[in-house]
């Protein structure tokens, strides 16, 4: 099976030409922002770490033994790539316990930036964003063009699409997923059922998005749309836009969103034009959907549109520097495929399919 992203229709008119990402793993620098400070006292240790070719499960694991704990009690909001340069923080749940050196964790390919305390726990996904710097090297492109598209990018964002990674290498995870959806794949663990019904979510969305790309809605507002609130999780029905509507959404304020598919909760639905677009996008898509509903996943909305925040960009010999900063959910390869077909050297991967 190929990429699934790579049929994904482009919101800016295609690429400026290729490039090479992670010659080396500093190449691709990832650093969390949580948007909270530690409190300096609690039961909690409070860990920011730099890494470097580890992966986010490596470097709890060796937390916990040195703290002499259970894993169950090192958190962190979210995962890091193995094959980059990445900060983020960890907390371990250590009541009565005296704070190990922790400096016995560095070597070449971790760093404690701070260790100190703090009165909670960090949880999975309560992050505000991650800042990216990324160096793109052996490019081939067209100076002008990828100009264009940076100011475009500023200004109006990129499709929020899915990135690559959520679907596993040549997109195995939406293979293993029709066969536990078609009751072939036997025993599964939590973790891996999670990975795969997420895969599955994710593919109906970008359908829904990719389609909205294609005729120029994804980044504006339908009749009926369900609307959400920049940097929150506040939904609304959008009805028939008014010059109001139409402001906010032009400011990037609000989003138009598209469907997280599942059975049906809280999340408001889509009517009118939007609601008859998504219906016409999900109904060739009913194995997956209907296999959704049985596992019990509650539907819930995701924005259209990600927007890039602080972009910055140098182009040198060859070499396009970037750097911005994203909401947490989103992937930076959504925005590096609205630029260049780039090619992963650690992995031999494009993060697009090169028949598209």
């Amino acid at each position: 099976m190929s990429d699934p992203t790579g049929g994904l229709a482009y919101a800016w008119g295609g690429v400026a030409g290729a490039g090479v990402i992670r010659a080396s793993a500093d190449d691709f620098q990832v650093d969390e922002n949580l948007g909270i400070e530690p409190t300096g006292s609690g039961e909690h240790a409070f860990l920011h770490i730099r890494k470097r070719n580890l992966n986010t499960r490596e470097v709890a694991q060796r937390i916990g033994r040195l703290a002499g704990v259970r894993q169950r009690n090192v958190s962190y909001a979210g995962l890091k790539d193995r094959n980059a340069l990445t900060s983020q923080v960890f907390s371990v749940h250590m009541p009565g316990m005296p704070d190990p050196d922790w400096r016995r964790l560095e070597d070449d390919q971790l760093q404690v930036l701070l260790a100190t305390r703090h009165g909670r726990k960090i949880r999975r996904g309560a992050l505000r964003g991650n800042r990216f710097t990324l160096r793109i090297t052996r490019c081939e492109l067209d100076e002008d063009v990828l100009s264009r598209r940076l100011q475009q990018i500023c200004c109006n964002g990129v499709p929020n699409y899915f990135g690559s990674q959520r679907f596993g290498y040549s997109g195995n995870n939406l293979q293993q997923a029709r066969s536990l959806f078609d009751g072939t794949l036997g025993r599964v663990d939590r973790e891996l059922k999670s990975m795969l019904l997420s895969a599955v979510r994710s593919q109906l969305f970008n359908q829904v998005l990719s389609t909205r790309v294609a005729d120029g809605s994804w980044n504006r507002v339908l009749p009926g749309d369900v609307m959400i609130v920049a940097g929150g999780r506040g939904q609304f029905p959008a009805g028939e836009p008014d010059s109001t509507l139409l402001e906010r959404t032009g400011a990037q304020e609000i989003h138009p969103s598209g469907p997280l598919c599942g059975r049906a909760g809280r999340s408001l639905r889509p009517g009118m034009e939007a609601g008859d677009l998504e219906d016409r996008v999900l109904a060739n898509e009913q194995f997956w959907v209907q296999g959704l509903q049985r596992f019990g996943l509650e539907q819930g909305r995701r924005p259209l549109r990600l927007k890039v925040e602080d972009l910055q960009w140098q182009y040198h010999e060859a070499a396009l520097n970037l750097a911005f900063s994203l909401p947490a959910g989103s992937y930076a390869t959504t925005v590096l495929r609205e630029l260049l077909d780039v090619a992963d050297a650690h992995t031999s991967d494009h993060f697009r399919d090169s028949n598209t």
